[in-house]
C-alpha cells in the first residue's frame, strides 16, 4: 500500500520540516509509493506564487520530483467523492470540495492519505495517518 500527501503535508515538505524530511526518507528506503494529488498540488503551487515564494517554488519543483503525480480523470474518483460529499452534508460535516476529492483519490487508489488536518477523520472508509502527531 502507498501513501497520498494531503496538501498539508505537502507544505510541510517545502518548507523543510525535518520530522517530514526524515519519515519521507524512511518510507522511501521501505520501498512504497508515494503520490500527491493534482488539487493538492494546485493548492500548494497556487498559494507560492501569490506570495511570490521562489525558493519554496524551487522546493516545490524538487519535491514533485521524488513522487508521483495523481490526476483526477477517473470516474470512480468523482464517484467517490460524489458519495462522501453527500454522506458529511447529510450528517452535517460537510468538508471542502478539495478535500473531498483529495480523500475520494486515496480511497480509489487504494493509498494511506497522510494529513494534518483532523477534519479528515471524518471520511468514512478513508486510511488515514498524520507524520506530524507524536
Amino acid at each position: 500500500m502507498g501513501y497520498l500527501l494531503d496538501t498539508n503535508i505537502i507544505t510541510g515538505f517545502v518548507k523543510k520540516n525535518k520530522i517530514l524530511g526524515n519519515k519521507l526518507r524512511q518510507v522511501e528506503i521501505e520501498g512504497e509509493d508515494i503520490f500527491i494529488s493534482a488539487i493538492s498540488y494546485y493548492e500548494v503551487k497556487r498559494g507560492l506564487l501569490y506570495v511570490k515564494a521562489t525558493r519554496q517554488l524551487s522546493n516545490l519543483n524538487a519535491f514533485c520530483n521524488r513522487v508521483k503525480l495523481l490526476f483526477v480523470d477517473d470516474l470512480k474518483i468523482i464517484e467517490t467523492a460524489a458519495t462522501i460529499h453527500a454522506d458529511l452534508r447529510g450528517k452535517g460535516t460537510p468538508l471542502e470540495d478539495a478535500d473531498v476529492l483529495i480523500a475520494a483519490t486515496a480511497i480509489s487508489h487504494d493509498l494511506i492519505l497522510v494529513s494534518h488536518d483532523s477534519d479528515m477523520q471524518r471520511v468514512p472508509g478513508l486510511t488515514l495517518q498524520d507524520w506530524l502527531s507524536r
